[in-house]
């Protein structure tokens, strides 16, 4: 039942164009008046979190989680968090371990299916007793992190948390990477692997007897979580990271409110990453595929104003979870 056919969002002129709708928001967004105040967070096996507040004196929380190779920083995060704000939220940027411009101190760091330090940073805010509800929104990697931690925390999360939004999802992460490394998605590939690499290089260094570093650099995600992403993170290899890590086996399972929002133009995601007949069959999870898009896109020449998806998150933490 929880399957949404007909979307709100209504994409006008050169947003029609998957590529642009993903790119504009990247490039030209500014989203000013957030001032994020960092907190590191010291974890027991050495390393640390950063995290980013925007506080407004609230007992309510969102807590955001970026894309693959971003940060809190980012214009998607910020404009959410914001929005959360103006409606009386306060908000909370998380930045994965090496995200948060300082590398962290293990050879571990984040992926796809990195759920521990999210479920960790859950029961710590529900330890300081500062809030009454917690809700989590999610960007692609973070999108997929967020499913999956619900998943597979099902009625074992602290009672702060209330439900949770993800965007533009590669749920099945095998599939989606054949979509990503198709010709049109090329500059996106190289773009986080130009990153990625980057990160793996600095770990050879930090780890010289843990990561040797390969006679040519990856230049397929394929190459990369084969030598580096699964073996360092406890997988055999790159497929089963893809496969363990992904979060669409753990979509009917989820006992929260959780909306997923997938547009039916981004160029990222395959056919397996659109589950209606999941949310047709669930009664907290709902699926909503709006024709445009792009990835993490959901645009508009909206000067200051939220976008569509920062506005779609707060209103259905509002007339959904409120009601739970």
């Amino acid at each position: 039942m929880p399957f949404i056919e007909t979307s709100t969002y209504q994409a006008k002129g050169a947003f029609k164009n998957t590529f642009f709708n993903t790119i504009y928001p990247a490039i030209v967004r500014k989203v000013e008046g957030v001032n994020y105040v960092r907190e590191r967070l010291e974890l027991e096996d050495g390393d640390f979190l950063d995290l980013d507040w925007s506080k407004v004196g609230s007992r309510k929380l969102v807590l955001v989680l970026h894309g693959l190779e971003g940060q809190a920083d980012r214009a998607y995060v910020q404009g959410m968090v914001k929005h959360f704000n103006q409606n009386g939220w306060d908000g909370l940027g998380l930045n994965y371990r090496g995200c948060s411009g300082e590398p962290n101190r293990v050879l571990q760091s984040y992926h796809m299916g990195a759920t521990a330090d999210v479920k960790w940073l859950v029961e710590h805010l529900a330890a300081q007793d500062n809030y009454d509800e917690l809700v989590l929104v999610g960007f692609s990697l973070g999108g997929n992190v967020t499913l999956r931690y619900i998943g597979e925390n099902k009625g074992a999360y602290p009672f702060i948390l209330k439900g949770a939004v993800a965007f533009s999802v590669p749920c099945d992460i095998q599939s989606a990477n054949v979509e990503i490394h198709r010709w049109y998605n090329y500059l996106y590939l190289r773009r986080f692997l130009t990153s990625l690499n980057e990160k793996a290089r600095l770990k050879a260094k930090q780890f010289p007897s843990q990561v040797q570093l390969p006679n040519r650099m990856p230049k397929t995600f394929y190459h990369f979580d084969d030598w580096f992403t699964g073996p360092i993170h406890g997988y055999k290899n790159g497929v089963d990271y893809y496969k363990r890590a992904s979060s669409l086996p753990l979509l009917s399972t989820i006992d929260l409110p959780v909306l997923l929002v997938n547009a039916q133009d981004d160029t990222f995601l395959s056919s397996a990453c659109y589950p209606a007949e999941i949310a047709r069959e669930s009664e907290h999870f709902f699926f909503e595929m709006p024709k445009y898009g792009g990835h993490v896109g959901f645009s508009q020449f909206a000067g200051d104003r939220p976008y569509w998806s920062e506005k779609r998150a707060f209103d259905f933490i509002q007339n959904r979870v409120a009601k739970e």
